[in-house]
């Protein structure tokens, strides 16, 4: 029995998501406000599945936008596939972490995570539904390359003091919100990534490279941490190697940018059509 795709949240990876996929339905705050304690209903498909990409809100150690949804669905979709973070499991101090390894997230926002992880469990336990939560790392791709920064020359940290890199393009990762929706893919937990652990500072001078523009600054950590943000540090801080071989043995996704090198390459090409395509306008 055929299953419409419904991905609430057209936010980066909704959007690309269903540029790439015309039969799927996106749901946006116009359709079905997360944030109003009574969102209007609204009407989906008989035969569903869902990929929810909404972050939670900042303002609740619950996600309530998660629950208002879930309480609001009339009928349980076939298939839930919940977009988490691989921020689950906090700091690790550079040590391997997979789906078995248990969560102690060290930031806010990693901890609203796992309440909706719980919460979404529950939920299916009572509807029926199959869950999938992807456990999501840095995610990159046309516009998310951080090319304006490495042009205002933001300094970075030196490749001494960080930890495994952890990322993923944005195409692998609706690759994997595809596979995740097949009938013949168990429910549960995958971290998802590209398995190629090279540091945040390797990968923000391969985009100066590739893009021709000199290469920032680095700063210590020691520095960083009177001069860069609380959200900035929280994800420098929290040093993990993210397992991903359930991912690619079960899940079963086959990825189009293992080398991000190709995935830097692919998206600054898109860039640099889509700059031209407005020009000609």
């Amino acid at each position: 029995m055929s299953s419409t795709t419904v991905v609430v949240g057209v936010g980066y990876l909704g959007r690309r998501y269903l540029d790439n996929n015309d039969d799927a339905l996106g749901l946006t705050r116009q359709d079905f406000d997360l944030d109003q304690e009574s969102p209007s209903s609204v009407e989906l498909p008989h035969h569903y599945s869902v990929i929810y990409t909404v972050p939670p809100a900042s303002d609740s150690p619950a996600d309530i936008r998660l629950e208002r949804l879930l309480a609001n669905l009339k009928t349980a979709p076939q298939r839930f596939v919940y977009i988490s973070t691989t921020g689950v499991y906090g700091d690790h101090g550079g040590a391997t972490v997979d789906e078995e390894t248990p969560v102690r997230p060290s930031s806010d926002h990693a901890a609203r995570r796992v309440a909706a992880e719980n919460a979404l469990q529950a939920w299916a336990t009572d509807s029926g539904a199959t869950i999938v939560v992807l456990r999501v790392p840095g995610i990159y791709g046309p516009g998310r390359l951080g090319i304006d920064r490495i042009r205002e020359q933001v300094p970075i940290i030196d490749e001494a003091d960080t930890g495994p890199g952890n990322r993923i393009h944005v195409d692998d990762l609706a690759a994997s919100c595809t596979a995740a929706l097949q009938e013949n893919v168990p429910g549960g937990i995958y971290n998802v990534g590209d398995g190629d652990h090279r540091s945040s500072t390797w990968f923000t001078n391969e985009v100066a490279r590739q893009a021709g523009l000199p290469a920032p600054p680095t700063v210590s950590m020691e520095q960083a941490e009177k001069e860069f943000s609380p959200m900035r540090l929280s994800f420098l801080r929290d040093k993990r190697l993210v397992d991903t071989t359930r991912m690619r043995e079960v899940l079963g996704v086959k990825l189009a940018y293992a080398n991000p090198a190709d995935g830097i390459h692919a998206s600054i090409q898109e860039e640099g059509h889509e700059r031209d395509v407005r020009r000609r306008k």
